[in-house]
């Protein structure tokens, strides 16, 4: 059986592909469209699908859509109606679009499949719907290695849940709590990322990294006031201080007053206040998901824990999981936003057609293959764009000669463009799409954010590193393999100095003998390979003979603003944007220094700030 999972029109559209229980396909729309969270119907991403599994879209046997559209529209109806006249504006810009497209989703969805193949017959009958959370729920279970687990998921809001808890056993999922709308740790973070100046849905990652530079100066103010976090892991949010039909702030009056200064313009500078108020928050965020991790592990119904949902992608929050010991064993969907959305939906739908008495026979890993479920670019097609552009290049026959030369340029502080293979599935360039550097150098996290990425100075990088080192090197963690749980190194250096340093000063503190992927507070958000990993694999076990460390800086290869470059000539735009030294796709090997003047663009100045 083909399904085809279907996320879209809220942010990160997305599609997946299943051949039974076995993925084969996933991607984002951003990929192709270049447009940041795309949240467009993800024809593009369907139509490289098809292309690159080389099947007729009429082989699909289902389309399944993440979510309950009539259920979703019910809640922003009745949102409105509470709330009016406040969000007028915002339902007067979509109710128009609900009323001509979403409200009858089954004929919209396959009006846009047409565009494919214009034949409304193969389409009849194979159009299905999921529920949001049930599908972020099965993303997480089912790729999971667990065969029995308890599930959470928390986002911003899906239908109407905003928290659910749930149990997967073989099969099967049950639904056993759900907190709803308004009350959302989501959006409760995401009003804090808004007042921040951050985007909402995009630059919550940036206030998590922003936090280790300020205090909890604000904490007891937000549990007094902005939530009340029960003792059975329930919460409630005091409405009076937020406004969520306002799309572009989410607070009111009240908040601001609450904290006695105003919002944060974008460009603002920050001051300790709002180093203070970040910290605050992602403290509040902390007590609240260990809060329900306690109160799901009083279920007894199994050791295991599964997450997803957006709040998922708090890799600090995931790190105190781990470090709490509430679990045994914990598993994190890669794309827990609602990207993974997609996949929860399609393989929702296969487990719902199995017999009762089938197992579900899983790996002893996941089913993810390390989130490489996107498209790869063959050798040759390559070759065209490269001789296209004119662009001087070496080609390695031998791949230990090319891992040689890479190593060497790494060690000699070069930072280089990665481009290997199928590209990652969900927000993290895990080593196939990635810009790497050496993290011993203490002045290239500067170099990176202000030269490569053109992003804040503040944010940190991630070390990917030998798997077999994790455990010398950090303190709880020693198998991460999708960059989503945070930990505090082992060495640490200039401990008392960076006690008497405050707010964004701290960055200029060396913490450890990595200093370029140990934050301000003695963490990183590792990830771990192993030789089921390839090539960086491979580059990892090079450079740590050559060098004797077992890490690389692995960040996104893009710059801020941008989504993960997908092609070639993405590579090749990026690389030519920015500051990077060497590009290497597959194994073509380029130097910038001989290709001064190849490409002229003002490359990012074509992508917005995130």
């Amino acid at each position: 059986m083909l399904v085809l999972g279907i996320s879209a029109f809220y942010h990160d559209s997305a599609i997946s592909l299943i051949r039974d229980n076995t993925i084969i396909f996933a991607v984002q729309e951003e990929r192709f469209t270049r447009i940041k969270n795309d949240k467009s119907f993800p024809i593009e991403s369907i139509k490289s699908c098809i292309e690159y599994c080389n099947l007729a879209i009429s082989e699909i046997d289902a389309f399944v859509f993440y979510e309950n559209h009539l259920i979703k529209f019910d809640r922003l109806m009745n949102s409105y109606l509470d709330n009016a006249p406040k969000g007028f504006n915002f339902f007067k810009s979509s109710f128009p679009t609900w009323i001509k497209e979403k409200l009858n989703m089954k004929k919209f969805i396959i009006s846009e499949l047409c565009k494919i193949n214009n034949d409304k017959k193969i389409y009849k009958d194979k159009i299905f719907f999921s529920k949001h959370h049930f599908s972020h729920a099965s993303s997480a279970f089912y790729p999971s290695p667990f065969n029995d687990s308890n599930i959470l998921v928390v986002d911003g809001v899906g239908e109407w849940s905003t928290t659910s808890v749930s149990h997967g056993h073989n099969k099967n999922i049950k639904i056993l709590d759900e907190i709803k709308y308004p009350h959302s740790l989501g959006l409760l973070y995401s009003t804090f990322t808004s007042f921040l100046g951050f985007k909402v849905n995009s630059g919550e990652y940036k206030l998590m990294g922003l936090a280790p530079y300020g205090e909890n100066k604000y904490l007891q103010l937000i549990l007094d006031n902005l939530i009340n976090l029960k003792d059975d892991g329930s919460f409630e949010l005091n409405l009076e201080y937020f406004d969520f039909t306002d799309d572009k702030y989410m607070f009111n009056q009240n908040f601001i007053s609450l904290f006695g200064f105003n919002n944060k313009l974008e460009e603002e500078a920050f001051n300790q206040n709002h180093l203070d108020f970040a910290k605050s928050i992602q403290e509040c965020l902390e007590i609240a998901i260990l809060k329900l991790c306690r109160k799901i592990k009083n279920y007894n119904l199994s050791n295991n824990l599964c997450l997803a949902g957006g709040v998922a992608l708090n890799c600090v929050a995931n790190g105190k999981i781990i470090k709490e010991k509430i679990f045994d064993n914990i598993w994190i969907q890669p794309a827990s936003g609602d990207a993974g959305g997609s996949l929860g939906a399609a393989l929702a739908y296969y487990y719902s057609c199995k017999k009762d008495e089938d197992n579900v026979n899983k790996p002893l890993v996941d089913s993810m293959k390390n989130s490489l479920l996107g498209p790869s670019y063959e050798i040759e097609t390559i070759k065209e764009v490269l001789e296209s552009k004119k662009i001087n290049y070496t080609y390695y026959e031998n791949e230990n000669e090319l891992l040689i030369e890479v190593s060497k340029n790494l060690n000699d502080k070069k930072i280089i463009g990665w481009f290997q293979g199928r590209m990652e599935f969900g927000p993290r360039a895990l080593g196939a799409r990635s810009i790497l550097a050496d993290p011993r150098d203490k002045e290239m996290q500067k170099n990176l954010n202000l030269k490569i990425k053109f992003r804040e100075g503040f944010r940190p990088f991630a070390p990917i590193i030998l798997e077999d080192h994790a455990k010398n090197l950090f303190q709880n963690v020693s198998y991460s393999p999708y960059m989503l749980i945070t930990d505090e190194v082992k060495s640490k250096k200039n401990y008392d100095i960076l006690l008497k340093t405050f707010g964004l000063d701290k960055l200029n503190v060396v913490k450890s003998e990595y200093p370029a992927t140990t934050h301000v507070d003695y963490s990183s958000r590792l990830q771990t390979v192993n030789s089921s990993n390839g090539k960086i694999f491979k580059l990892l076990e090079r450079f740590f003979e050559d060098s004797g460390c077992p890490l690389l800086i692995n960040t996104s290869f893009n710059v801020r603003g941008e989504p993960i470059i997908c092609t070639p000539k993405d590579a090749l735009e990026c690389f030519f944007g920015t500051n990077m030294d060497i590009l290497v796709i597959e194994n073509y090997f380029i130097y910038k220094s001989r290709n001064e003047g190849s490409i002229n663009m003002s490359f990012k100045s074509n992508f917005e700030k995130d």
